[in-house]
């Protein structure tokens, strides 16, 4: 069984993590926290139903290659998921690699729009038996 995802985080890569900090909450009012694992730190904004904002500092910021639209694949299957994908001949951009707190992999939909799926680091990544 293919695994389905059961939640989304749109992922944006910000150049100045502390500014774009700033403006989430203090402009837009959103309860943001700070979080570990890449540097110098990441942030979360939780919406409503399972939905997220999440950004991370680069020094590769260009219009159009953020944000990314992520799945959430809450019981794993991330391994599974991605060789079905790339045998129905989707673009996989990023094979399946290590993201803070878990694992994730990038691919394209038909128009050349950047997607990704990810799962915490405690799920299987293969459901099969």
């Amino acid at each position: 069984m293919i695994p389905k995802p059961q939640e989304i985080a749109v992922v944006f890569n910000v150049a100045d993590i502390e500014r774009t900090e700033g403006f989430y909450r203090d402009t837009l009012g959103l309860d943001v926290t700070r979080q570990e694992g890449a540097e110098p730190f990441w942030l979360i904004a939780d919406l409503t139903a399972g939905s997220q904002l999440i950004f991370f500092q680069s020094d590769d910021v260009r219009p159009g290659n953020t944000p990314i639209v992520v799945f959430d694949l809450k019981a794993g299957g991330i391994d599974d998921l991605i060789t079905a994908l790339a045998e129905q001949g989707v673009t996989i951009v990023t094979p399946v690699s290590e993201a803070p707190g878990g694992w994730s992999a990038d691919f394209l939909d038909p128009d050349g729009n950047a997607l990704a799926f990810w799962q915490r680091a405690e799920v299987p990544r293969s459901l099969k038996g």
